[in-house]
């Protein structure tokens, strides 16, 4: 499989590198990259006034475009929140977009499971700087006997990524329905050479949390699932958050995906795609949530309701000594050019585009669902940048 990497659209410095996750599918994996230092700081710079509503309305205006089919858009923290939708329910029935709509919400999964490894950190059960393999002794080879817990989760393994099925997007759509378990694409990606040895270099995947969702498993004796469920959103109240397992549809209310295609004609088609098997990301992109419910878990994360204090560290922490990081566990760090520090993830699945961001100190918080027609692409959404730079502006 071919790595793809992403590059950035002219627009600000933060939604460069908040958006540059969002393609870390079987497609791709993306070349992280910033201006924040190394090592994480305390640094942050609040926002005491409410979100700019009349940059916001502007960003999200004139969908249904080329670009994206809806926005739905809440920013928060200090000052008033403001809530936004545009665009379509779907383009045949041209009805206005459901602002409460379910969406796949791609790799923003990443910060519930790794919430789940820091809780059962804090229990007792994981022990973060112990090797993969003492957990899992039958699927961790000897090649990776020295990859720690801490560096599945803060992407610094050096595991390969597992090889999928199609390079182009008609071959891949011709396998949306294949299933795939994590056992599976564990062996696949541990049959290969390391990339680096551990600890020494950062490159964003799925397959740490891959991994990590096989641990749970081991640990705990539950389904990945059923833990995810019971520990984080029934606790927080996310009704309208759910793992879908092998079905390829989203339940409940939703806006429809899609994906420009180009015809041989030289026209574009815009292909339906909310249909779509997400076997290939479990744990580490195939949560289906609401901006309501990302919001609560952010909110909920950030103030330390989810994660004890000690565990919850390691999501504000950079590894040391690797040059260029920017990914902790579960969460990728920026500093803008004014000195505001901003914490968050991406994901990207098939015809959605998400985001969770906010200041450590919650002054400003942003989710975003955007129906991106590229959701996998090279180039950064300008309707997700635009939605970035104005949630962000002082």
């Amino acid at each position: 499989m071919t790595t793809r990497t992403r590059t950035a659209l002219r627009t600000t410095a933060l939604a460069t590198a908040l958006t540059l996750a969002l393609a870390a599918g079987p497609l791709a994996a993306p070349v992280l990259a910033t201006s924040a230092p190394a090592t994480a700081t305390t640094t942050t710079t609040a926002h005491v006034k409410g979100p700019d509503a009349k940059a916001l309305r502007a960003a999200i205006a004139g969908l249904p475009n080329a670009d994206a089919t809806a926005a739905l858009v809440r920013v928060g923290g200090r000052g008033p929140d403001w809530h936004g939708s545009a665009g379509v329910h779907d383009l045949v029935s041209g009805r206005a977009a459901d602002p409460d709509g379910r969406f796949r919400a791609g790799s923003t999964t990443k910060v519930v499971t790794a919430a789940v490894v820091l809780q059962l950190a804090a229990e007792g059960h994981v022990d973060l700087g112990r090797p993969a393999r003492h957990y899992l002794p039958d699927l961790i080879p000897a090649a990776y006997k020295d990859v720690t817990v801490r560096q599945l989760l803060n992407h610094t393994s050096g595991i390969p990524a597992p090889d999928f099925p199609g390079d182009t997007f008609e071959e891949v759509y011709a396998h949306r329905f294949d299933i795939h378990t994590a056992r599976e694409m564990v062996a696949s990606a541990t049959a290969k050479k390391p990339e680096f040895a551990p600890g020494t270099g950062q490159h964003y995947l799925n397959i740490g949390y891959t991994v990590l969702e096989v641990l749970i498993e081991r640990v705990t004796g539950h389904a990945y699932e059923r833990e995810a469920a019971r520990r984080i959103f029934g606790p927080l109240g996310m009704r309208d958050t759910y793992l879908p397992g092998t079905d390829p549809e989203i339940r409940g209310p939703h806006n429809h995906g899609y994906q420009a295609v180009p015809r041989t004609d030289g026209t574009t088609e815009l292909r339906d795609v909310t249909v779509w098997g997400a076997t290939d990301s479990g744990a580490a992109g195939a949560m289906i949530s609401t901006t309501a419910d990302l919001e609560r878990l952010l909110t909920a994360l950030f103030r330390g309701r989810v994660v004890p204090e000690r565990q919850l560290a390691e999501m504000f922490t950079l590894p040391a000594g690797v040059p260029g990081a920017t990914m902790s566990a579960g969460l990728q760090r920026h500093v803008t050019d004014d000195g505001t520090e901003v914490w968050g993830k991406s994901g990207g699945r098939w015809g959605y585009n998400t985001i969770v961001a906010a200041t450590r100190d919650l002054s400003r918080t942003l989710v975003y669902s955007v129906n991106s027609t590229d959701a996998k692409g090279y180039d950064m959404n300008p309707v997700a940048a635009r939605i970035i730079d104005a949630a962000f502006r002082r």
